[in-house]
């Protein structure tokens, strides 16, 4: 049985990238039987918003999608499923990569690696200085050497999918200059609790999954390599960018604003999914399972 979620961030109103997401996630796990989980991965206090927390729940029920485990609401959010009651989680991972010497301290500002990586990928300025994982003020970095290569099964490919994680993110924060767990952590620490083995993402995040594969192997957890990626094409705004949460004319609110509904996604995961274009979410089911079955 497929073991699934929903992983939206409440940074931003949410756009028809997420939504297609989501309706495809939904699609192969109820054509299968599978269990699908809402994490709202909800760490970053500082960019999250009363009302993009209650937009993803909108959202959902807009596109008439249910899950079977996660929070009901915004107030069950806060006092049952944040990200922040799971910390202890995420630093006994963290705690695990330390003491296999994977982790070196790094006080490097944003600004001073811009100013001397052009491809702005951290040069590891830090790695040999011996700071102590204890200095105050210091972000953990792991150390990828320059010839890691991660793969992974991709979902219906039949080779296992390959990426030079060095030469995608270098040596890349695992926790904070503020003492809290990066994503790639809380994220993969996450997964590993809800047993999840199918993860649906966009393309634009294939250096996260190897990034993730590299912690699991690094912290003694190998068996997340197995779990099934699909890494799904981008939608583009008018210009050819990647939608970001931060166009509010493009977000689905402002689609819900003018009375517009969700048939144009589901004719585009209809799509995506090779099936004929259909508009509603029940029809989308019984075509997809039926060519599973």
């Amino acid at each position: 049985m497929i073991r699934t979620r929903l992983a939206p961030t409440p940074s931003g109103l949410l756009h028809a990238g997420n939504a297609l997401s989501f309706i495809v996630t939904w699609l192969i796990a109820r054509s299968q039987g599978g269990w699908i989980l809402l994490r709202i991965d909800d760490l970053d206090r500082a960019r999250r918003r009363p009302e993009y927390v209650d937009d993803i729940f909108r959202t959902l029920e807009w596109l008439g999608l249910d899950y079977d485990e996660g929070p009901a609401g915004p107030d069950d959010l806060s006092r049952h499923w944040s990200q922040h009651l799971r910390l202890e989680a995420y630093h006994r991972l963290l705690e695990d990569l330390a003491q296999g010497g994977h982790l070196y301290a790094c006080r490097c500002s944003r600004r001073e690696i811009q100013a001397i990586s052009a491809d702005g990928l951290y040069p590891g300025t830090c790695r040999l200085r011996g700071r102590p994982l204890t200095e105050a003020g210091s972000a953990w970095r792991i150390r990828v050497p320059e010839d890691t290569r991660i793969d992974f099964r991709e979902w219906e490919q039949p080779a296992r999918r390959s990426v030079e994680l060095a030469r995608e993110l270098g040596d890349f924060v695992v926790r904070q200059k503020n003492g809290l767990p990066a994503y790639q952590v809380a994220s993969l620490a996450d997964d590993l609790h809800w047993k999840i083995d199918f993860v649906v993402r966009g393309e634009d995040l294939l250096a996260s999954t190897a990034a993730q594969c590299f912690l699991a192997l690094s912290s003694g957890r190998p068996a997340f390599t197995e779990t099934v990626f699909w890494h799904h094409g981008l939608l583009t705004d008018e210009q050819g960018g990647k939608l970001s949460k931060s166009q509010g004319a493009a977000s689905l609110q402002a689609w819900r604003e003018r009375g517009r509904s969700p048939e144009e996604l589901f004719r585009q995961a209809a799509e995506w999914l090779r099936l004929p274009p259909l508009g509603n979410l029940s029809e989308l089911l019984a075509a997809y399972s039926g060519r599973t079955t």
